[in-house]
């Protein structure tokens, strides 16, 4: 029986570090013999659009303009002209066409960007709701089988980190995670669609309740987000599609 452990093992460390296996590369040509199957076209594109469709947050990536903008007199690159700048924002999927609905707050350095003339791109990733208790690498699973890697344990957590809860215990390496490239349009709207924005909205997230359009405190708006392309790392490419996704199929979905 050790034997056949030995034997097994050995063949998991050949399969692990064969070259064959690019993970990193973009997989449309992807072996369908491989160990484990990529998803096709469409059911990366269906997972993407699930992900945009549950999750709330949101990393909207501007580039800061070159100069003072005539049409944002107030921007100030403080020297940074042309260095990106990523920012979380509340999304929310309210229209059927796969284009993420944003509160523009007017004040905010993103849409400042955007007005100045920035291009506009969404990253998204799936957080899982329920994750594993615990990271289960390779090492770790290999370590049964070849007796020299079991004297490491590399899930360990040294003293003085275990009184402090580990925020990510899951790979999330291995998680899916897109992004939409595109541009920000203003959302024309009615008395009736109006509310309909603004319950959708937030029903995800309530305390933007507080600052809608014709709020007190700040100037906003509705926009969407008009997607035109999608980068979509499904996660480890062995296993995983990796590369561009069809802008018309997902806007189908």
């Amino acid at each position: 029986m050790k034997i056949l452990h030995a034997i097994v093992g050995f063949a998991a460390t050949a399969q692990a570090f064969t070259p064959a296996s690019n993970i990193f590369g973009d997989n449309d040509n992807a072996d369908t013999n491989a160990p484990h199957k990529i998803p096709t076209v469409h059911e990366s594109v269906v997972m993407a659009r699930r992900i945009l469709a549950l999750t709330k947050l949101a990393t909207l990536s501007t580039v800061f303009p070159s100069g003072r903008s005539n049409i944002e007199p107030e921007t100030d690159s403080n020297g940074l002209e042309g260095v990106p700048i990523g920012m979380m924002d509340y999304v929310a999927d309210c229209e059927d066409e796969g284009n993420p609905t944003i509160l523009e707050i007017k004040i905010a350095t993103t849409f400042r960007n955007v007005r100045a003339g920035s291009n506009l791109t969404l990253s998204m990733n799936w957080v899982p709701p329920y994750p594993p208790a615990k990271r289960i690498s390779l090492l770790s699973r290999l370590s049964a089988y070849i007796p020299f890697l079991s004297s490491y344990d590399y899930n360990s957590r040294s003293e003085e980190s275990l009184s402090v809860p580990d925020t990510v215990p899951y790979s999330a390496a291995n998680l899916p995670r897109f992004a939409l490239f595109g541009y920000l349009e203003p959302i024309e709207t009615t008395p009736v669609s109006a509310l309909k924005l603004a319950a959708c909205f937030t029903r995800k997230h309530q305390d933007a309740k507080y600052w809608l359009p014709g709020n007190v405190i700040h100037e906003s708006g509705w926009a969407r987000l008009v997607v035109t392309k999608i980068y979509w790392v499904g996660g480890f490419g062995d296993r995983a599609r990796i590369g561009w996704l069809p802008v018309d199929e997902w806007k189908s979905r």
